[in-house]
């Protein structure tokens, strides 16, 4: 326990310097399990001596280092992976030509394993891969160039537990999904708290499955939300039905595609039953990858009366805050360890329109 605290102290102070450099109050602290905690998981698979074995590589290196366990991942995870390695090994269309296997989880204890080849696979695998789905009580797919095979479903079903209630999301292979569930939790909560109440309107960016969309949809008026991923907005279109969000709607638009909209700039067929001037947006919520706002989008939010940041990367906040501090001030902040005992860095930040910075007649 101690070189998880070490580790999330080091987190600590070289997130304080970043915030005293703009002035912003000392950020609220969520620590996380210091194993257990992952619910998707990704490693590599080294062949040797006609074996498979589980791999990851050491940092900074191509090395494989061959695994057994991995202590980060939660239990469900945990248990499945030495029974899943003995039957790939048992089975040689199972191992042949394997070189990955993706693991998701879920709080309701559901699995879904993905066996990724580089060869084709056709429905013979589909009879070998059959006894894991009983073995593992998972779902199992296959891919390979152009083919996926599918044994069961192709998705999971999620419920978070958070201040605002219980919260249902559907998950698919290969999407985006938080990968520290009770974080995920964590993070909810603190963006909720910081948007509170309002009569007006919410838009947000890179919304992916709605893992915030849903809950801020009781704190707003209308909620508009935009996610470039065709898979991510039909997770969310789903979400949206079974958890009732009647003033939630979505839209397969990038953040540059948005602004051009908003503008004028250009028209987009995928906003034809959307009714833009309809909303009296006051908050902009952002989540980009870790390559942070573009130019234009950072220059879009200053538009806005408040701005949450959710941040991956504290290399790019930086960037965007020396931006976006000159129309704001940075009014609170947070530090969700995400992924402990590592170098990464999540963080939240809630920026609000400076009393110096004249009134532009909102957005």
């Amino acid at each position: 326990m101690s070189s998880y605290l070490e580790n999330l102290q080091q987190k600590q102070r070289k997130m304080a310097d970043l915030w005293q450099a703009f002035g912003a109050p000392e950020a609220e602290v969520y620590a996380s399990q210091p194993q257990g905690y992952r619910y998707r998981a990704e490693f590599r698979i080294w062949h040797q001596d006609n074996q498979a074995h589980y791999a990851m590589y050491r940092p900074g290196t191509k090395i494989p280092q061959p695994i057994v366990q991995f202590a980060p991942a939660c239990d469900r995870i945990r248990q499945a992976m030495p029974l899943l390695m003995q039957e790939i090994n048992r089975n040689e269309l199972l191992k042949q030509r394997l070189y990955t296997v993706e693991f998701l989880a879920t709080l309701s204890n559901e699995l879904l394993v993905t066996l990724i080849y580089h060869r084709p696979i056709e429905q013979d695998w589909d009879e070998a891969a059959r006894p894991l789905q009983r073995l593992l009580d998972a779902q199992i797919l296959g891919r390979s160039r152009k083919r996926k095979r599918v044994l069961g479903r192709d998705y999971l079903e999620e419920c978070l537990t958070t201040a605002t209630g219980n919260w249902k999301y559907r998950q698919y292979e290969g999407s985006f999904s938080q990968p520290n569930a009770a974080m995920a939790c964590h993070m909810i909560d603190w963006v909720v708290a910081q948007a509170g109440k309002n009569k007006t309107d919410l838009l947000e960016l890179y919304c992916g499955n709605g893992n915030f969309t849903l809950p801020l949809s009781r704190c707003f008026g209308k909620v508009l939300a935009t996610e470039l991923s065709k898979v991510s907005i039909r997770a969310l279109e789903w979400a949206i039905e079974n958890n009732g969000c009647t003033n939630l709607t979505c839209a397969r638009l990038s953040a540059e595609e948005l602004v051009q909209a908003m503008d004028g700039v250009r028209p987009f067929r995928r906003l034809q039953e959307i009714d833009l001037s309809s909303y009296q947006f006051s908050h902009l919520l952002v989540d980009p990858p870790r390559a942070g706002l573009d130019p234009a989008t950072r220059a879009f939010a200053a538009r806005f009366e408040q701005i949450i940041y959710i941040s991956c990367s504290p290399e790019s906040l930086h960037r965007d805050l020396q931006q976006l501090t000159q129309t704001h001030e940075i009014v609170a902040t947070a530090l969700f360890d995400q992924f402990p005992m590592t170098d990464h860095i999540e963080n939240g930040a809630l920026l609000r329109k400076s009393q110096t910075v004249g009134e532009k007649g909102g957005c």
